[in-house]
């Protein structure tokens, strides 16, 4: 398929059923040690191959798009390159998600023909996997991706290896190659003379860990560059103590050639890697191997915590943290199982957990701080512990390797502003050597994952203070009055600690009823403070026009100045003379409901908000209401959306209105509350619907 479709290399990532996680099972073009970013990939993450799964749909970005469309993605690999996810789809069974890569030579469009060779090759991908699940014997991701070769078009023989090494030689300057992994594999006498050292220290190694002048981690990341973006890219550096050279890296499909001269010292004295568009080669690496067990490269962890920082940085609830230490966290770090726990008061609670028996769960949720278990030793100890082995985790804690079935155990402390919040362990089912490398990550981890714990803490602790706040201004429930069927929708907006200034009431009244509805100005505790005011004057003074009503709560208001406005539309409705009268203060027009299912705008005469003029005046219309019709009132979150009139969205309310109309009011106020702008959050939402029972006085 790669080879078929002009791609210069690809993943093919599988869901196992039940899972929430995409899984790299084989890889082409790259080391496999670059596969960490997309190693395991969370179907909720902002990543156009999460994406891809979610929706089940292809999804092509040019070389300059990616950066633009998802960050958190292209963080892990800051360098232009085309790139098309193809779902694999058989009914609708997804097998997985096809992901392949073109130059960033590439034109911003796809072209026709690659993507016909990506879809047949993909059909015949999800026929393929269907059935070897079909016939009992389904694919299964490898505990790493293998690395699928190209074939080589032919192999040279020993006298034109030789051959190729003199003419190397004879070149002014000097030259080196090295693999898709970045290890040297062949290196002229020039070469190693302009570098300072010998060619027998440089073949089989990665230049940055034999020269320790080329160490600095842009000199990783301009040979990164080259494998990602599959364009020259060159760079210059100072070989001590005055020894300036330049570095122009030629990538193809088999590996780098890198040419190597002497320079003036730059202007500037900065590194360059600046590409530029070339022919790609055509060779690929012979055998099929599995990913290194060891640690990412330098570079690639510090993308892999920048990736992890992106995502944290956006939870908002400890949900949002529980949901991302049991996918994107756990993937990342290849556990098996994971658990975090919260400081509670003096004892410790496990937050989630996944991978781990339900004894280790009990075993470690809901004891105090000073307890013998290795959470809370880890916990009140403030620091990392690690047991590479059964013996090691049971010398420590007896029968715990019985109790989690785990063979490595990583424990992690977390600290935000001083104070313990809890921690995060890590399990594998073999043993596992936590090396320099996976130590640093982990504590880079801890305390990333700290922060973001602190914070979504304190944001669940405000939000819920807020919203109990809210709930007691509102009424707990509106008022059985014979002859009406009423319905109410109360929603607030979906981020962010605030509460809002919406509010609704309903009022029993000798002659009938009165319906009152208002949005004060603002998302925060003090909006919500002055609503409780507003729809207590109200309140206080139903039975008296609407108008008259109006007129003294904007009083009312003047004389607190708040600083705050209100809009509020009030409603009288008399059930004797079959009919409403109403006064608005600015607020959004009642929707009329007839007995035929006709909607109606009904044209109430403006008046202010209140809270602005003191001597404000309001009016009163009538509206006819007899048994059987409807009415709607809603704050304005139900219908305003930015950039669309106003005009055009209240037809689309009373749209939906009379394609709801025959329903019960609790089911038209469900599906109006569904198809409100304000589903993104942008604003809360209430309304009230109140219809005239038939053959009711």
């Amino acid at each position: 398929m790669v080879e078929k479709s002009g791609a210069y290399g690809g993943l093919l990532l599988l869901l196992p059923p039940g899972e929430p996680t995409l899984f790299a099972t084989l890889l082409s073009g790259f080391p496999a040690k670059f596969a960490g970013p997309w190693a395991r990939i969370w179907l909720e993450s902002n990543f156009a191959i999460a994406r891809s799964a979610r929706e089940r749909r292809q999804i092509w970005m040019g070389p300059d798009e990616r950066a633009l469309l998802y960050p958190e993605s292209a963080v892990a690999a800051p360098y232009p390159y085309a790139v098309v996810d193809t779902p694999l789809l058989t009914g609708d069974t997804l097998w997985g998600v096809l992901n392949l890569l073109w130059p960033a030579s590439h034109p911003p469009d796809p072209i026709p023909a690659e993507l016909a060779a990506v879809d047949a090759g993909a059909h015949r991908l999800s026929e393929l996997l269907s059935r070897c699940a079909e016939e009992g014997r389904p694919v299964r991701a490898y505990r790493r991706p293998l690395v699928v070769p190209r074939q080589e078009a032919r192999r040279y023989q020993a006298d034109e290896a030789r051959e190729g090494a003199h003419f190397a030689e004879r070149l002014p300057g000097g030259g080196l190659g090295m693999n898709l992994d970045g290890e040297v594999t062949f290196v002229t006498a020039a070469t190693a003379e302009l570098l300072g050292t010998s060619a027998s220290s440089l073949i089989g190694a990665l230049p940055w860990d034999v020269l320790p002048w080329l160490s600095d981690l842009i000199y990783e990341d301009s040979y990164r560059r080259a494998l990602f973006t599959r364009l020259p890219t060159s760079f210059t550096a100072l070989r001590p103590p005055d020894v300036w050279l330049s570095f122009r890296l030629y990538p193809g499909a088999s590996g780098i050639s890198v040419r190597i001269r002497r320079t003036v010292a730059p202007a500037e004295k900065v590194l360059s890697a600046t590409p530029t568009p070339t022919a790609e080669t055509a060779d690929q690496e012979a055998a099929l191997t599995p990913a290194s067990d060891e640690a990412p490269t330098r570079v690639g962890s510090l993308y892999h915590l920048m990736q992890l920082a992106t995502v944290l940085s956006q939870a908002v609830k400890v949900r949002d943290i529980v949901n991302i230490v049991c996918s994107p966290v756990m993937s990342a770090f290849d556990a098996e199982s994971i658990v975090l726990l919260t400081v509670d008061g003096t004892r410790l609670r496990v937050l989630g957990h996944r991978g781990l028996t339900e004894e280790a769960s009990r075993f470690l949720d809901d004891h105090p701080l000073d307890a013998a278990t290795p959470a809370a030793r880890c916990v009140a100890e403030q620091r990392a512990l690690f047991f590479t082995s059964p013996q090691e985790m049971d010398r420590a804690f007896p029968g715990w390797s019985v109790r989690s079935h785990l063979s490595a155990f990583a424990l992690m402390p977390l600290t935000a502003l001083g104070r313990p919040v809890g921690c995060v362990a890590f399990g594998y089912r073999e043993p596992h050597q936590f090396g320099s490398g996976y130590r640093t990550l982990f504590t880079s981890l801890s305390g990333l994952l700290a922060q973001a714990l602190d914070r979504a803490q304190l944001y669940d602790a405000q939000h819920q203070l807020a919203r109990r706040v809210q709930d007691l201004l509102l009424p707990t429930a509106l008022p059985d009055i014979p002859g009406l069927e009423v319905a109410s929708r109360y929603r607030s907006a979906t981020r962010g600690v605030e509460i809002g200034g919406d509010f609704y009431d309903l009022i029993r009244l000798d002659s009938g009823c009165a319906a009152a509805i208002g949005d004060v100005q603002g998302h925060n505790v003090t909006a919500a403070a002055l609503m409780g005011q507003v729809r207590t004057a109200v309140h206080a003074t139903a039975g008296a026009r609407p108008d008259e009503v109006l007129t003294r709560t904007n009083r009312l208001l003047t004389d607190l100045d708040a600083g705050l406005f209100t809009s509020c539309l009030y409603a009288h409705i008399d059930f004797a003379a079959h009919r409403a009268l109403l006064a608005t203060a600015g607020h959004p027009p009642p929707l009329l409901l007839d007995a035929e299912g006709q909607v109606t705008i009904l044209d109430v005469p403006p008046g202010p908000l209140l809270g602005i003029e003191p001597g404000a005046l309001y009016t009163s219309t009538e509206t006819p209401l007899p048994p059987g019709s409807a009415l709607l009132l809603y704050t304005d979150g139900l219908v305003e959306t930015p950039d669309t009139d106003i005009d055009a969205s209240l037809a689309e309310l009373a749209d939906h209105l009379r394609w709801a109309a025959a329903s019960p009011p609790d089911v038209i106020a469900d599906r109006l509350l569904h198809q409100a702008p304000a589903a993104a959050g942008t604003d809360d939402v209430a309304l009230l619907l109140i219809r005239r029972q038939d053959g009711r006085p």
